[in-house]
């Protein structure tokens, strides 16, 4: 950044803290309006983002040692696993002073140890709460006596403006807090990985290895923002100018259902869709290509009751705007179970309102989750029936009905055979699959050869498997 660019910035700040009338209409009166500096946001917010350093035994074995040929010469002894020690690094925030403090789920998934060291370098055993991989987020607490712990207040990312300052606090490379100054370059990018809910604010504040899980904040000093990921060159994943946060909107509601709950509990909308493309949007007489196409809805749910009907185009969420399914998914998942979501919906080319009480998304039918063994093309394979809150677990759009592969161990014939989970067993030998007690039936009856038709990301194809 030149020093041109840094002054331009120090002056805006100058403006929002000082009422000075627009850029261009005053100019600096004195040495001391530009001798400008961000220390008082760093000092009010700094105390309460923490670094956090994780520790996970690693147990490994040589393939060659797994092969019973050479066990045979060199006996289980040589076999025996080699345990290593995994360390990484990240960073969270304090956001209650009981010592609740919010960081990325990657930065903490499967440690063994967990330890915060707050900003005065006091250091903390923490234990997860609660994690949600699917936003990418996690909740940690730690024990540090009656003094109440230094807090971030949560400020509103969707009052946040391309072109607004904010800084980035976290612990880059493992060299210690660190402070680091940018604009938001976009809002509500969703082609982005790291989580399910994609809906990420992009800055050009530097983010580094080591800030994730770190603060990304306003000028008055509200957490608006998780750092989560980067856009890097190159082996060494540094910086490029093109960083992601967590908004504090989906930060809030996720932590409000870990802590009252153990775990985030999102609204079901019961609807799936597509972009409205730039070859549509005239035939759905849209001004212009914007918006979320309807092109199912699942019976029974708050989206049916609500009326909403497959053809209608969703173009916002109680007055934000929906250019995709992920900002739908997102806007959602931001609200609260029970709450009511104001849709503003295009059909036959006239804007309504619609009116959705969320409701979480349910268990019906049950599950009957069961682990598959015997000798069969899904020996390994962990199946259930389908049902709405299967499928928000699983990170499906659409409920498919009928059973659904939902793990698969390692080495196992159904892994051999690439089956996945979210697979759906649509038919078996020629039956149709249409519970867990039907494929058991099915793979009662011994064959020499399996006929088996699965449905995968909205497609389907068969394959026969020999014993």
């Amino acid at each position: 950044m030149t020093r041109r660019c840094l002054f331009s910035l120090l002056l805006l700040f100058a403006v929002s803290l000082m009422g000075w009338p627009a850029v261009g209409q005053s100019v600096p009166q004195s040495r001391e309006q530009l001798q400008l500096s961000f220390s008082p946001v760093v000092k009010q917010v700094a105390p309460a983002v923490v670094n956090i350093y994780t520790r996970k035994v690693v147990r490994t074995m040589s393939p060659m040692f797994a092969d019973p040929f050479f066990r045979q010469f060199f006996g289980n002894q040589m076999g025996l696993p080699q345990e290593r020690v995994q360390r990484s690094l990240g960073s969270g925030v304090i956001v209650k002073a009981d010592g609740t403090v919010v960081t990325n789920n990657h930065v903490i998934s499967d440690s063994d140890e967990i330890t915060v060291v707050l900003a005065d370098r006091r250091e903390f055993e923490a234990t997860v709460v609660g994690a949600d991989e699917r936003t990418d987020l996690a909740v940690l607490k730690i024990n540090a006596g009656e003094q109440p712990l230094p807090v971030l207040p949560q400020g509103d990312s969707d009052a946040l403006e391309v072109g607004d300052v904010v800084l980035a606090i976290g612990n880059p490379f493992g060299v210690g807090q660190t402070v680091t100054m940018g604009i938001v370059s976009a809002l509500a990018r969703t082609a982005v990985g790291g989580s399910d809910y994609r809906s990420f604010i992009q800055t050009d504040a530097a983010i580094n290895p080591g800030n994730s899980g770190g603060a990304l904040v306003d000028l008055q000093g509200r957490l608006i923002g998780i750092n989560s990921a980067i856009f890097s060159s190159g082996q060494g994943g540094g910086s490029i100018g093109i960083g992601f946060a967590i908004p504090s909107t989906m930060v809030k509601a996720v932590l409000g259902g870990i802590t009252s709950g153990g775990k985030a509990v999102r609204p079901w909308l019961g609807a799936a869709g597509q972009p409205v493309t730039a070859e549509m949007f005239q035939a759905l007489k849209l001004a212009r290509p914007y918006g979320v196409l309807i092109n199912g809805v699942h019976a029974g749910s708050p989206a049916e009751q609500a009326g909403l009907k497959v053809g209608d185009v969703v173009l916002a969420v109680n007055g934000h705007e929906i250019d995709d399914p992920e900002a739908l998914r997102f806007r959602i998942a931001t609200l609260n179970v029970g709450s009511t979501a104001q849709l503003t919906v295009s059909r036959n080319g006239q804007d309504r309102g619609v009116s959705v009480i969320l409701q979480p998304p349910p268990e019906t039918p049950a599950r009957d989750t069961n682990e598959i063994g015997g000798h069969n093309p899904f020996t390994g394979a962990t199946v259930a029936n389908m049902n709405p809150a299967l499928a928000e677990e699983l990170g499906l759009e659409r409920v498919e009905t009928g059973v659904t592969i939902i793990r698969v161990k390692r080495g196992t014939i159904a892994n051999h055979l690439q089956f996945q989970p979210g697979d759906v067993i649509a038919k078996l030998n020629g039956r149709t699959v249409a519970s867990v007690s039907d494929l058991k039936s099915v793979l009662a009856s011994p064959g020499k050869n399996w006929a088996i038709t699965i449905k995968r990301g909205g497609e389907s194809f068969t394959l026969t498997v020999g014993d």
